[in-house]
């Protein structure tokens, strides 16, 4: 059965720029009830059971339809979450590799696609603050910025996985900023792991 991944980092590791709390909250609380929602809606599905996890919501129609908008939502809330622990790291002031800008192959790439790292920032956070409620805003491994709702996946529409993901759900930041959604993609920035996106850009890159 799927668990929740352990963090790479402490809780109180992203400093001033995501709380413990949130954090704690995060993980322990709101991740740990999508993999617990998913396990039981598979509970009667053994044969389903030890997919990974990509492959289970990768194609949703070969789902049962009991439990598909189960597996829907709480399958790609386990993804999703599971990722994006992972595009953090506590800052560089911290001990870290969280923030900065990215070098190499990906930053020629955002260079080239949007004009400059400050450009392609520019257009994410404005996807991010445009996603009405709660979704998630995803750079793709072509480097489209795309949105979903929920907790919807873009390959669930059968596209690449992401590279990259934010969560803009309130629960991932009304503890810190309230209703300022644009304040906390702002503090994000700061500990994102560009060494981890550019990992994934040079693994899923060429099959975009």
């Amino acid at each position: 059965m799927y668990t929740v991944p352990e963090l790479g980092y402490a809780y109180d590791a992203l400093g001033e720029h995501i709380s413990s709390d949130i954090m704690q909250l995060h993980h322990d609380k709101h991740h740990k009830t999508y993999v617990d929602k998913l396990n039981a809606a598979l509970e009667n599905y053994p044969e389903l059971q030890g997919k990974d996890i990509v492959e289970l919501i990768r194609d949703l129609d070969a789902i049962p339809e009991p439990i598909r908008s189960a597996v829907r939502n709480h399958g790609g809330g386990h993804y999703n979450h599971s990722l994006f622990w992972k595009v953090m790291s506590p800052s560089k002031e911290n001990g870290g590799t969280g923030g900065g800008e990215p070098t190499g192959p990906l930053a020629e790439a955002l260079a080239e696609k949007y004009g400059s790292y400050e450009a392609f920032t520019k257009e994410f956070t404005a996807k991010a603050l445009a996603v009405f409620g709660s979704g998630w805003a995803w750079l793709q491994p072509d480097l489209t910025i795309v949105t979903t709702s929920n907790q919807d996946v873009p390959l669930m529409n059968g596209e690449p996985e992401p590279i990259l993901g934010l969560d803009v759900w309130e629960h991932a930041y009304y503890l810190d900023y309230q209703n300022k959604r644009d304040d906390y993609v702002a503090a994000w920035w700061n500990v994102v792991d560009w060494d981890f996106v550019a990992a994934r850009y040079a693994q899923f890159s060429h099959n975009s």
